[in-house]
C-alpha cells in the first residue's frame, strides 16, 4: 500500500473524529441550556433563606422570549418571595390567600406569593441568548426535600411553552420538565436552620432589616451582583471548553496534513 494512500486514510479518520467531537460539543451545549431551570446561589437549606436564579434560555431561532411566569406551591408556601430588578423587564408579584396561615417571627401570615411574572419592556431574550432572574426566597419549608416551580415561557410569536411536567422516579426526563429547587438539610443557624452561605445570610438579613428601617435595597443589590458574576463565570467556562476542543481538533488535522506534505 502506497504512502499517499495511507496518509489519505489517516486524514479521513482524523476528519471523522473531529466531526464527531464537534457534534458532541454542540449537542452537549444545547442540552445544558435546553430547559428553564432554578439554581441556588450557595445553599438552599430547609427552614432558612436563599437567593436563587431562574435561568431562561431561548430555544427558538425565529422569536424572542418576552414573558416568564414562575409559580410557587401553596401547599408549602413561602412567606417571602422578592424579585431582584432586571433591566428591560417588569416584575409582578401575585399573592394568594392561604387555607392555613403561616407563622413567621411571631406573626401570622394569611397570604403568600403564588407566582412571579416577568414581562419584557423591550426586545426580551433574543435567539442564542439566555437570561437569569434573581429571587430572594424564605423562609424555606422544613418538611420537604424540594420545591417544584412550574413555569410558563412565552415567545414573541405568541408560542407558549409550559415547563410544568414533574420528574417521576425511575422514568426518563419529561419533554418539558418543571424547574426543581433542591433543599439541603437544615443547619443549626438562626431562623430555625437557615442557610449559612454569605449570599443567603445577606438576603435573610436584608429581609428582616426592611421591616425596621427600609434599607434592604443595598443588601439585595450586593446579592444580585454575586448572582450575575456566578452566571457569567458559568458561561465563560462553557465557552472556553468548546474552544479547547476545537483547537485540539484543528491541531490533529494540521499534523496529518503536515505528514502528508513530508511524505510527498
Amino acid at each position: 500500500m502506497s504512502v499517499s494512500r495511507i496518509s489519505s486514510r489517516v486524514s479521513t479518520r482524523a476528519a471523522l473524529a473531529g466531526g464527531i467531537a464537534l457534534s458532541s460539543v454542540v449537542l452537549l451545549s444545547g442540552t445544558a441550556f435546553a430547559h428553564v431551570s432554578v439554581q441556588p446561589q450557595g445553599e438552599a437549606a430547609k427552614g432558612g433563606y436563599a437567593t436563587v436564579n431562574i435561568k431562561v434560555p431561548n430555544e427558538r431561532d425565529n422569536a424572542s422570549t418576552v414573558k416568564l411566569e414562575v409559580n410557587f406551591p401553596l401547599d408549602h408556601p413561602l412567606a417571602s418571595v422578592m424579585p431582584q430588578p432586571v433591566p428591560g423587564w417588569k416584575a409582578e408579584v401575585t399573592k394568594s390567600k392561604l387555607d392555613k396561615p403561616l407563622e413567621l417571627h411571631g406573626k401570622k401570615i394569611n397570604e403568600a406569593v403564588s407566582k412571579v411574572t416577568w414581562t419584557a419592556d423591550g426586545s426580551g431574550i433574543a435567539p442564542g441568548f439566555f437570561q437569569t432572574f434573581p429571587l430572594s426566597l424564605g423562609q424555606l419549608p422544613e418538611d420537604v426535600d424540594q420545591l417544584v416551580l412550574k413555569s410558563i415561557q412565552t415567545y414573541s410569536n405568541k408560542e407558549v411553552v409550559r415547563w410544568i411536567e414533574e420528574q417521576k422516579e425511575g422514568a426518563e426526563e419529561p419533554q418539558n420538565p418543571a424547574p426543581v429547587l433542591k433543599l439541603s438539610a437544615a443547619s443549626d443557624d438562626h431562623h430555625g436552620g437557615g442557610a449559612t452561605t454569605p449570599s443567603a445570610t445577606a438576603t435573610a438579613s436584608a429581609g428582616e432589616k426592611a421591616g425596621h428601617d427600609g434599607k434592604a435595597g443595598d443588601h439585595e443589590e450586593k446579592t444580585a451582583t454575586a448572582s450575575s458574576s456566578s452566571s457569567s463565570s458559568d458561561t465563560t467556562a462553557r465557552i472556553l471548553g468548546v474552544i479547547g476542543i476545537l483547537v485540539g481538533v484543528a491541531g490533529v488535522a494540521f499534523g496529518v496534513l503536515a505528514g502528508r506534505r513530508r511524505s510527498a
